[in-house]
């Protein structure tokens, strides 16, 4: 399996990643972004493009693929819902119509959150946002695509989150981790097997095209 991965440098991207370079069924992953990794292994390759909603330049090197995992994502905190709409709707949409025009027997792994809103009126500013993006993302005619939505995320392995806050919250709930997790198994999956899961369902798919926390874990 060959796989583009988007948002390789986040939280959640740096664990996907992780896991891919590990899996022995996947022979090469791309990694596209608006920085690179900093690692190096012999299945990486990475292209950066300062400007994601636009492929243009890069379309012929993004040929040939099975699966797109993509993991790029921002807080919705303090945006307008023009600029969330922007960086979550406009751009996974024009990445993800590109890719299905290029690879169109390609699955397409996405990572919403929990919570989302799949009515798209909601109260919820994010919500709704995300709810949208989904839905457009299922009209796309990839071979399959795949929502999911983890919510409390526990990082593991050293990675950490480039938001402070989020960090700051991963630090001080560390020792409770455990506990949490095997309390609150609807709402707390880690890095691993977030990872895991979505490999899994690129392989093997999956019976719904939404999954929540407790979906990631039982995969």
């Amino acid at each position: 399996m060959n796989v583009i991965l988007f948002g390789a440098t986040g939280m959640v991207g740096q664990g996907v990643l992780r896991e891919c370079l590990l899996d022995h069924d996947i022979q090469q992953v791309l990694a596209v972004g608006r920085s690179a990794t900093g690692q190096h292994h012999p299945k990486l390759r990475e292209l950066t493009a300062p400007d994601l909603i636009d492929l243009t330049a890069i379309e012929s090197k993004l040929t040939g693929y099975d699966t797109c995992f993509f993991c790029t994502g921002v807080s919705s905190a303090g945006m307008t819902e023009e600029k969330y709409t922007h960086l979550t709707y406009d751009l996974t949409l024009s990445v993800a119509q590109t890719l299905a025009r290029l690879n169109p027997t390609m699955t397409f792994l996405y990572i919403s959150g929990a919570g989302t809103d799949s009515t798209e009126k909601g109260r919820s500013m994010w919500a709704r946002v995300k709810g949208r993006t989904e839905n457009a993302l299922l009209r796309l005619p990839f071979k399959a695509a795949y929502m999911f939505r983890p919510g409390f995320i526990q990082p593991l392995h050293g990675i950490r989150s480039k938001t402070r806050l989020y960090q700051f919250l991963y630090d001080v709930l560390a020792p409770i981790q455990p506990l949490l997790k095997g309390r609150l198994p609807k709402y707390i999956t880690t890095t691993e097997q977030l990872g895991h899961a979505m490999i899994a369902v690129a392989k093997n798919g999956y019976p719904k095209p939404i999954l929540e926390s407790l979906d990631i874990n039982a995969v």
